[in-house]
């Protein structure tokens, strides 16, 4: 559990926490950048259209993300009849958060390159660099799997012809439902689904770092 790390090293705690919540923060500002664009007012009208962390932080979430480490930001409100793209819309907004982690990733990957050889693995900026890496690409690829309410169902769901609408409403209601049994049965059962994707994406970007 992160609280555990408080204790142990406030240090790591704090460039963990703030890793967490640039990677909430940008993820939910780019949702609601890209309804912005595309036509939708409604994040701008509700004052998430900043890159203040406390606009996009969720009570029970932020909680969550100081005891275990793992939380989540309120949802970015959008009127999906108000975009330009109709059936694509939503896709290219939902799409927009986890791109905008990606892209983070990416840049952070060329500072880490600059600095880290000169003030080696231990400096606090370099752990720093090392967690905004990580837990940008875990948000990210995390948000694409296809399970509502996650990023990936809405660009699933956009991609998924008319007869499918029915199966739409359905895994809409119980997805959340089928994501928290995924990832309780992971830990409970050790089958380490969500860790050797995870996994495979945190060894690509390793070989980038070291």
């Amino acid at each position: 559990m992160l609280i555990n790390i408080l204790t142990e090293s406030p240090q790591i705690f704090l460039v963990v926490i703030l890793a967490i919540i640039y990677a909430l923060t940008i993820h939910e500002f780019s949702h609601a950048w890209a309804a912005t664009l595309l036509g939708d007012s409604t994040a701008k009208f509700n004052g998430r259209l900043t890159l203040n962390p406390l606009a996009h932080m969720e009570i029970f979430g932020t909680i969550m993300l100081f005891i275990a480490g793992f939380g989540w930001g309120k949802p970015v409100p959008v009127n999906i009849y108000n975009l330009k793209w109709r059936r694509w819309g939503g896709a290219v907004v939902s799409l927009a958060g986890p791109l905008s982690n990606f892209i983070s990733v990416f840049v952070f990957i060329l500072i880490f390159s600059v600095i880290a050889p000169n003030l080696g693995p231990s400096n606090l900026l370099v752990v720093f660099l090392s967690f905004l890496i990580f837990i940008n690409l875990i948000l990210g690829v995390f948000n694409l799997i296809p399970i509502p309410p996650l990023d990936g169902s809405k660009i699933l769901f956009a991609a998924l012809p008319g007869q499918f609408d029915e199966f739409k409403r359905k895994f809409t209601i119980n997805g959340p439902f089928v994501l928290i049994a995924l990832i309780i049965l992971d830990n409970l059962l050790n089958l380490h689904i969500l860790d050797t994707i995870f996994s495979f994406f945190v060894s690509i970007i390793e070989s980038f770092l070291f």
